[in-house]
Parts: C-alpha cells; structure tokens; sequence
C-alpha cells in the first residue's frame, strides 16, 4: 500500500485513521491539521519521516511548531492543499466543512486515492472533484460509512440495472419527538447520538436535524451518478445496515455491520483488497434491524437538501454555507434547534443559483452565503 496523507489528523477521522494505518503498518507520508496542537505535535513524534501541515496556526504555534519540527513543518491554508499532492500516496481527506474542498480537487488532480471523509467536497463543488478525477486520473473512494457501503454493493454491477439507491439514517437524538418539543432542545441533546460516537460537533448536529441526510444524498449523486429521485432516505435506528441497492428486478443487496468508521477507512486504504480487522464477528442472534419512514415535514432539512442538490450549480454550496452558520450559531446558543432550518431556507431564498467551475468559484459563492446567512440569524431566533 502507498504512503499515506493524513489531512484533519487530530479530529476524528484522523484519529481512526491514524489507528488504522498503524495496525496496517503503512507509512506515514504526511500529517495535517488546522492547528498547530500538543496533540498534532504527538502525531508528529510518532511519524519522524512525515511531512507536516498547519493551516491556520497562532503565532505561539507557529513558533513552537517551527522549533519543534524545523523544515519539516509548512503553514497555511495551502498546506493541505499541497500536502494532498504529494506524488504516490494515499490522501485521506478528514477536514471538516468546505476548507476540504481544495485539497481533494488537489489530491485526485496529482492522480493519487483520495480517500473522501470531507463530505462537503462533493456537496459544495461536485462537478469541480469529478473534472479534478477526471483530468488526473486519480481514485475516488469514499469513507463515509453509506457512501463506502453503497460503493461497495455497485461494485460488478450495471447501473442500469438500479432501481434505487437508499441510504439509512439512524434518525438521531430526536427521532420520533413532537415537533413542539424540538423548539426547546438544547446543545447538549442534540450532541448526544444514539449509536454513532467521537463524530465531531457539526456533524453530529447535522445528524440531529438530519441535514447530514441531506448532504449524503447530495454525495451519492455525484458519487455514483444516479438521479436524485432513485436516492431515498430510511430511519434505521439500529445504524447497522449503511446502504442498501435495490435492483430492478425486486433484488436487494445491502452492507451491514457495527457502526465503527475504522471499517471503511480500512477499505478505503486496502481496496481493492480486504486485509484482517480487529472488528469481533457479527451477533446475528439477537439483532433486530427495524425501518421507519424519514418525515421531511419535521425534519425540513431533508427537503432544503433535495431541492437544492436538483437546482444545482451554487445552490449545495448556498446549503451547506448557510448551515455551517446557523448550527455554530446554535452551538454558541445564539438560536434555537428548529431555527437552523430557517436560517438555510431564507438564505437559500435570498441568493441566485449560478454556475460554479473552479474552487475559487465556490468559495466565493461560500463567502457571499456565510454573509446572508448572519444577517438572518437575528430573525431566527
């Protein structure tokens, strides 16, 4: 296996991942992360040989980075972005939001496997990383637990023989509450998931109003190039089965196992081979696997998402600005959990959807919708 480019190394994905390349015994290419920690510092001491990226690090970081780690160090918001085009490694992308976007268009342009935790990649700028793919000839594999599932139950087959592609959501926090009741939760209910841990706090808000959903779909268009309308969402509260492929012929293949993100990391890295992992065998005796219906009526997010991924052009990077805003805006408890859909629906009413071809195309489009959607937090409260 190639060397690999660890970006977001001290969040969660990162984490897992590091935990993974040891227990697979790959070396270590690079490291990166938004800050110039005690933690990534410790990552560094593990991996001598690694190169090392600080995108946005206080002076009192940089200077201790640079004590600590001499020319092996480089800051910036380019760091990532180099770092991921390193010639003949694997990238795993594990940055949270869209400041991912421009080291995966990067990692796949240099014709390396992108390893793609960044969700937003494809959300804000999906047909950018698809030019990117396709000029460099790099690889595309995706890490999301859904996305790896679905990946994997396509593999061998005709796309004209799916009838539907389905993605299961455990249904978060709030599954099944009263819609009244969702005006009064607070931070600390909706960080607490029922089966999926160590997430990270936007993601985990974003599974709790079930945008995470949303933006999956949206991935899943891209990804595997089918309509959004052969692309549903199913309450799985148990979170064991991570996608399902359902076949014109009425046959179903789907992936399932225990909600551990170390498994399609390990994927993602080995594929197309399948090396040992420390997961236990599966209990099926005992396990009960129940499906709900996703209500879009009391969960709104589920709807922004679909019509925004069907519009098109800049209107994901509208979504997934305006949400990125309101949701750090309820973790501040600047505004109300039901709020945060309000906020995203007004900014998305509020803007034009135009056409986005380059990464400096969608962060300018993120930059304006950061913009509206502060000036609607005040009303939405």
């Amino acid at each position: 296996m190639k060397p690999v480019v660890v970006l977001g190394a001290t969040g969660s994905i990162g984490r897992q991942t590091l935990d993974v390349v040891e227990d697979l015994g790959v070396d270590v290419a690079a490291v990166a992360a938004g800050r110039g920690s005690g933690e990534l510092l410790d990552i560094a001491g593990r991996w001598p040989g690694a190169r090392v990226g600080v995108a946005t690090p206080t002076e009192e970081e940089r200077a201790l980075c640079s004590a600590a780690l001499g020319d092996r160090v480089i800051f910036g918001n380019e760091a990532m972005v180099e770092l991921a085009a390193m010639p003949g490694t694997t990238v795993v992308n594990g940055i949270v939001g869209s400041a991912g976007l421009g080291a995966s268009v990067s990692a796949l342009a240099a014709g390396n496997r992108l390893g793609l935790a960044n969700k937003e990649s494809l959300v804000v700028g999906g047909e950018v990383v698809k030019g990117a793919l396709a000029r460099g000839g790099g690889e595309l594999i995706p890490i999301d637990s859904e996305h790896s599932a679905l990946f994997q139950c396509l593999l061998g087959e005709d796309a004209a023989s799916v009838r539907r592609l389905v993605l299961p959501a455990s249904g978060g926090p709030f599954r099944g509450m009263a819609p009244e009741r969702l005006e009064t939760v607070t931070v600390a209910e909706a960080l607490a998931h029922p089966t999926w841990k160590d997430m990270g706090t936007r993601i985990t808000v974003d599974s709790a109003t079930l945008m995470n959903k949303g933006f999956e779909v949206i991935e899943a268009h891209h990804l595997f190039g089918f309509a959004f309308d052969a692309i549903d969402i199913v309450i799985h509260p148990q979170s064991i089965v991570h996608g399902i492929v359902e076949f014109v012929d009425g046959s179903l293949k789907a992936h399932l196992g225990e909600p551990d993100m170390r498994v399609p990391i390990r994927y993602a890295l080995t594929h197309p081979a399948r090396r040992p992992g420390t997961a236990a065998p599966f209990p099926f005796a005992g396990t009960t696997l129940t499906f709900e219906a996703a209500d879009s009526e009391v969960f709104p997010c589920i709807r922004l998402a679909y019509d925004a991924g069907r519009a098109g052009g800049s209107a994901p990077t509208i979504l997934n600005a305006a949400d990125e805003i309101a949701v750090q805006a309820f973790l501040d408890g600047r505004i109300g959990f039901t709020s945060i859909a309000v906020v995203i629906e007004r900014t998305l009413a509020d803007m034009e959807v135009e056409a986005v071809g380059s990464v400096e195309d969608v962060m300018a489009v993120d930059r304006a919708a950061r913009a509206v959607a502060a000036e609607h937090l005040g009303g939405a409260c």
